[in-house]
């Protein structure tokens, strides 16, 4: 399977309170892309847990899940000073962005119009993607693209990537093997995944780690 998965330790878009203790039992496994939100975590613990995954050589991402302009510039400096290699997320805003292109993270926003907790995305599809088309016309290095938040969901993500050949992470409500088949099937560059493996869909009750690794195995079977 070509397109990269990133562990988001997170549940029902919040970073849960054992997201250290999952990540220190997760990180031997073959998984190079880790993350969590901006909300759930105290701001210190947020930079311990960054740190542990930078010393175990992970990438890291923080999804900023806010939307008005200060918060979003709040957690745009967050990223920055803990290190992150990828802020995703984000209602873009023209100061954030022009922050962080003077800085060393990409930037990989929300496109289409986003309200809610947990997010929800509208607009048409010709919309969201237009809007897309016009974020990395202006330099952003990739989109957050909440498909499956959309009505039309798998639609969408399929429209999509055959539309924007740019990086895009798919991101939220992957939560089953039919839906990595299908992620699989229209190759966008990286897709999220958190809330299933806490749920434990893959084999419930059996706990995160041995849930992540039915998804790597299963991912591995896919290539």
């Amino acid at each position: 399977m070509d397109s990269k998965i990133i562990i988001m330790l997170t549940n029902n878009d919040s970073t849960v309170p054992n997201a250290l203790e999952v990540f220190e039992e997760c990180k031997d496994l073959p998984i190079d892309f880790w993350g969590f939100k901006d909300v759930g975590l105290e701001k210190p613990k947020m930079k311990q847990l960054v740190s542990k995954m930078k010393e175990a050589g992970k990438t890291t991402f923080l999804e900023v899940v806010s939307y008005p302009e200060d918060e979003c510039m709040t957690g745009a400096k967050t990223a920055v000073e803990f290190g992150y290699d990828y802020l995703m997320g984000t209602v873009f805003h023209q100061s954030v962005f022009d922050y962080l292109r003077t800085q060393e993270i990409k930037f990989l926003p929300f496109c289409g119009k986003i309200y809610g907790h947990p997010s929800i995305l509208d607009g048409s599809i010709e919309e969201i993607i237009s809007d897309a088309n016009f974020l990395l016309d202006k330099g952003v290095d990739g989109i957050d693209l909440l498909a499956f938040r959309h009505e039309t969901g798998a639609k969408l993500a399929e429209e999509y990537c055959k539309q924007i050949q740019k990086p895009v992470v798919i991101a939220g409500s992957i939560n089953s093997k039919e839906k990595i088949e299908f992620i699989n099937r229209i190759n966008p560059w990286a897709f999220t995944m958190g809330t299933a493996l806490f749920n434990e869909n893959f084999a419930p009750g059996k706990g995160f780690r041995k849930n992540l690794e039915i998804v790597i195995e299963f991912m591995n079977r896919l290539n």
